[in-house]
């Protein structure tokens, strides 16, 4: 399968999904996750209208977005883990961090964009399904990490994300999901980050305004 053609059935599956839930396919941002890809397969999505990827790996990402500089248009979004020494490396135009899951994550990430004459866009992380093994703030959390967000100067929250617990059957994580929109409403926020390739009509079903598929679009990791 080529990139151009797993990105073709990905955008008809999200079209498909949105037309269930009476929503607009273009409320659906697709995040395409090119982790552990060369950048030339970036260079393939790119060439097929794709514009924003994802990536799980601090070094992974800047060493891409190095590579692919001369490609117009393309937004990166960090959706790993982020450890605050190296936050500097995300601190650069054109990067959206979805993965702020604490106060002293976003206070650095604020040191490092003022230093670098920006405001960085980012979402928080929550970890809904309560799982030890997983990233992202308790939703009792939240307020406080909103809050440091909204008090800094060089950041501007978007919104929340989420990975929801593994499961054999999509459905699984639609209470997951939902509850995610409800803390996303509860407090103001439009963008809703969920929904992987295995479970991106359940994501879309619940309201997610952006999906982040990986294996769907550029095939098993190398």
């Amino acid at each position: 399968m080529s990139v151009r053609d797993g990105l073709a059935r990905v955008r008809e599956r999200i079209v498909a999904a949105c037309a269930r839930a009476g929503r607009d396919p273009a409320d659906v941002t697709l995040v395409a996750v090119s982790k552990r890809h060369p950048v030339e397969r970036v260079r393939e999505a790119w060439e097929a209208g794709q514009r924003v990827f994802g990536e799980n790996y601090v070094q992974e990402l800047a060493s891409k977005a190095d590579a692919a500089a001369d490609l117009e248009g393309v937004e990166w979004r960090f959706i790993g883990h982020l450890q605050r020494n190296k936050a500097k490396l995300l601190a650069r135009p054109g990067v959206v961090v979805e993965t702020v899951d604490s106060e002293r994550l976003a206070a650095e990430l604020d040191k490092r964009a003022r230093a670098a004459g920006l405001v960085m866009p980012v979402l928080v992380q929550v970890n809904v399904g309560g799982e030890a093994q997983k990233s992202g703030c308790e939703p009792a959390e939240l307020d406080a990490i909103l809050a440091a967000i909204r008090g800094a100067a060089h950041l501007d929250v978007r919104g929340l994300m989420t990975i929801p617990p593994a499961t054999d059957d999509p459905d699984d994580a639609r209470p997951h999901f939902a509850a995610l929109r409800r803390l996303a409403e509860d407090r103001g926020l439009k963008e809703l980050s969920m929904g992987m390739s295995a479970d991106l009509e359940a994501a879309v079903a619940e309201g997610a305004t952006i999906v982040r598929v990986g294996t769907a679009i550029f095939g098993a990791r190398p």
